[in-house]
This record gives structure tokens, sequence and C-alpha cells, in this order.
């Protein structure tokens, strides 16, 4: 119980180990590819809510412009701001934590996969005799840490890139400043993974999650309809208690004589019927 406690992750560590031993004993595929298969059984996993994550950020994209003028409005006072600003979503039902939940499910699944790599040498691997742990002759040991051999620092290049380009296809409707920090941030992570050191296999993992983000974010903008952005209000668009105009009014006011000519026509009446005035 108290092991439980001070590692909550374990069941998650127990259900991967157990993954990667059937897709290497089942399917005959060596350790590394069975990390790739294992990262896209989970992508798949989770695809009802990245659709789910996409949408909200297509629906949050449509009243960007409302949502911004509403901050405008209301930037010096941050309370009131915060307020309408949730009233707004409740409103409109739009869910700013949905764009969330597909990487808060990984950050476990990321943490306990670290945990399997790191014994998995002296834990997983000597059950299975004549297994390999390397990946395409180019990276000799997936359980080693990245600086071991320069494999490990071309795989974290591409991870430097993957992430890059995933970030871009998934904050299209973030601030610009924003997203320039969220792209440069893998360039602050490189730091700490370096330090950190990762099992190349487990930079292996987040390098595959992330060519499935590129290639998810381009095949949903092409199938995926966008929502319709809200109908925008001009100032010759009439209110909502205003009567709607059908041209009565119009011809009421072309029917009755305005006042300056009827004032005119009784001034020429009445010096006819005087006549002119004669001189003295």
């Amino acid at each position: 119980m108290i092991f439980a406690v001070a590692n909550p992750l374990r069941p998650i560590e127990n259900i991967m180990t157990t993954v990667l031993e059937w897709i290497h004993s089942t399917l005959g595929l060596p350790w590394a590819w069975a990390i790739i298969v294992l990262t896209l059984m989970v992508r798949i996993v989770i695809v009802p809510l990245t659709v789910k994550q996409i949408r909200s950020m297509q629906h949050l994209q449509a009243h960007a412009p409302e949502l911004k003028a509403l901050q405008q409005k209301y930037k010096h006072d941050k309370q009131r701001m915060n307020e309408e600003v949730m009233k707004f979503y409740r409103e409109n039902k739009i869910n700013p934590a949905a764009s969330c939940l597909p990487i808060l499910i990984q950050i476990p699944v990321f943490i306990s996969l670290y945990y399997v790599l790191k014994d998995f040498e002296k834990e997983v691997f000597p059950q299975y005799p004549g297994s390999d742990l390397g990946w395409l002759g180019i990276v000799p040991n997936i359980t080693t840490s990245i600086t071991d051999h320069w494999s490990g620092w071309l795989l974290l290049a591409i991870y430097v890139v993957s992430q890059v380009a995933s970030t871009y296809f998934m904050s299209t409707t973030m601030d610009p400043r924003q997203r320039w920090i969220f792209m440069a941030l893998p360039l602050v992570f490189v730091l700490f993974i370096v330090n950190a050191s990762f099992p190349v296999g487990l930079l292996l993992y987040w390098v595959t999650t992330n060519l499935w983000t590129v290639g998810q974010g381009l095949v949903t903008r092409r199938l995926m309809p966008k929502p319709q952005p809200p109908p925008k209000r001009s100032s010759r668009t009439p209110a909502k208690d205003a009567p709607a105009d059908d041209g009565s009014s119009a011809v009421g006011k072309a029917a009755q004589p305005s006042r300056a000519t009827s004032s005119g026509q009784q001034r020429v009446k009445r010096r006819k019927k005087k006549g002119p005035r004669s001189r003295r």
C-alpha cells in the first residue's frame, strides 16, 4: 500500500510493459518498433478527445474577434474582464480546457514509459534472449542515454523539428506572441532532456507522437468542416426590437406633403385673394 502511494503510476507501467511484450512476442517486432506501435495505439485511443480538441479550437477561433473585443473593452478591469469572458464561454458553449485533454492523458504515459525503459534492460530484456535493442542499424540501444551515441543527438534534432511542427498545427487559435513562445519551448526542453539523461526509446516515442500530430493536423484541416463564424452586426443592421421596414412607411411619408411646401402654398393663396396692392 505504501509503495502504491509512493508510485501511483505503477499500474500504467505494468500495462505498458505487458503491451510491449505482447507486441514483441506476438507480432515479432523489435523493441524499438514495439515502442512505435505502442505510441500509435495510444494516439488511436485518444482520437475522440483529439477530435473534440480540434472542434473546440475551431469554435474558439470563430468567436475570436468577439472575444478580443470583449477583452479590449474591459482591459482596465481584470476582474470584470474575467467574469465577462467566462460568461461569453458559457453563452457560446466554448470549453477552453478541451484543448488540453490529449496532452494531459499523454503525460502519465510518457512518465511511465520513462520508468519502464529505465529498468527495461535488467527486468524485461533478459526474459527474451536473442532480442535486439537496436533500431534501423543506427541506434545501438534504445535503453541508453541520448548522449551516449551520435544517433541520440540525431533523434534529438528530429524531436525539435517535429515538436515545432506539431505546435504550429495545434496552436492556430493562440495569440501570435504565445504561439511563438510555445514554438520556442522545444529548444528549452533540449537542455532538460540532455541533463535528465532520457533514454533513446523515450525520445522515439515523443518523435512518433509529434509526427502523428503533424499528419493529423494536415488531414483535419482538409476534411473537417470549419464552423461558420457568427454574423457580424453593422451600423445598418436593424435592432432586434425595431419593426421591419416593408416600404409602407416610405409611401406614407411620400404621400404627406412637407411642412415647408404646405406653408408656401398657403401664402400664395392669400396673395391671390387680396390682389396687388395699389400705389398711393
